[in-house]
C-alpha cells in the first residue's frame, strides 16, 4: 500500500506540475480572449447599427410631409414652417414637387455632408439618402455618389455602399436580377425608374463600370463589396423608358 502511494507521488513530478499550470493558464487565457472577441462582436453591431440609423433620420427629413410644422437646421435654430392652409395654396400657385433638402449637415464624429437624391430599391426593400460625396466615414452614414452627372442627368451615376450581412445599406444588392427596379429622386423632386440589364463581380482596380459612355442613356451603376471585400459586386441599371 506504502509502495503505491510512493509510486503515484513520484509520478507527479515539478514538471508535471508546471506544465498543469501552464494548461491553467492558456486555459483561462483562451476563455478571456473568447470573451473579448465577442464583446467587440456585440459592440460593433450595435455601433453600425445605430450609424446605419443616421441615414433614416436624414431620409425622414428629407421626405415631404404635410403635417410637419416645424424643421431643424444646422445650427439648431427651429424654423416655424407655413401652416397647412397657408402652404397648400402656396404649392398649388407654384405648381412644384417640394425639393430635396440639400442643406449641409454635420454628423457626430464632425464630418460634413449633404444629399443629392434619394435611392429605394422596393425589391430588396431598402431607401436611402445619397450623399454628394463618398469617404470611409461617410459609407456608415449612407450610401455615396461616387462618379457621373447629378442625378437623373444623362450619364452614368455611380453609387456606393458598405455590404453588411444584416441586409442594411447594399447587403442585400446580390439578391437584385435582371429586370428589377430602382428608383431614383433628385433635387427636384423628379423620380425616375431604372431597370437592372447586368450584375457582375470585378477586383477593386476595375472602374470600368464607372465609364460615363453610355450613348446618350441615363443609367445607374450601385457598388458593394462581395467576397469578403476582396472584389466588388457591380448592378447596372438603365432608365425605364416611359
Amino acid at each position: 500500500m506504502n509502495q503505491i502511494l510512493v509510486t503515484e507521488k513520484l509520478y507527479v513530478t515539478p514538471e508535471i506540475k508546471r506544465k498543469k499550470i501552464i494548461y491553467k493558464i492558456e486555459f483561462f487565457l483562451s476563455v478571456f480572449l473568447l470573451f473579448l472577441l465577442f464583446s467587440y462582436y456585440i459592440y460593433a453591431s450595435y455601433d453600425r447599427n445605430k450609424t446605419a440609423q443616421v441615414s433614416q433620420e436624414i431620409l425622414s427629413q428629407l421626405k415631404y410631409n404635410e403635417d410637419t410644422t416645424v424643421k431643424k437646421t444646422e445650427d439648431d435654430v427651429i424654423v416655424v414652417i407655413l401652416n397647412k392652409e397657408e402652404e397648400n395654396q402656396k404649392k398649388e400657385s407654384e405648381n412644384k414637387k417640394p425639393k430635396i433638402d440639400t442643406n449641409t449637415y454635420t454628423s457626430t464624429d464632425g464630418v460634413k455632408y449633404t444629399t443629392e437624391a434619394v435611392l429605394k430599391i422596393p425589391k430588396i426593400g431598402i431607401e436611402y439618402p445619397v450623399l454628394s460625396d463618398t469617404s470611409p466615414d461617410l459609407l456608415y452614414v449612407s450610401i455615396n455618389k461616387y462618379w457621373g452627372p447629378s442625378p437623373n442627368e444623362v450619364g452614368n451615376y455611380c453609387i456606393v455602399g458598405h455590404y453588411y450581412e444584416s441586409g442594411i445599406m447594399f447587403g442585400k444588392l446580390h439578391k437584385l436580377k435582371n429586370g428589377d427596379i430602382a428608383e431614383l429622386t433628385d433635387l427636384s423632386g423628379r423620380t425616375i425608374k431604372y431597370q437592372v440589364y447586368n450584375k457582375y463581380v470585378v477586383e477593386p482596380t476595375d472602374t470600368r463600370c464607372t465609364s460615363q459612355l453610355t450613348n446618350g442613356k441615363k443609367e445607374l451603376t450601385l457598388i458593394t463589396c462581395t467576397n469578403y471585400g476582396k472584389q466588388r459586386l457591380v448592378v447596372k441599371l438603365r432608365e425605364v423608358a416611359e
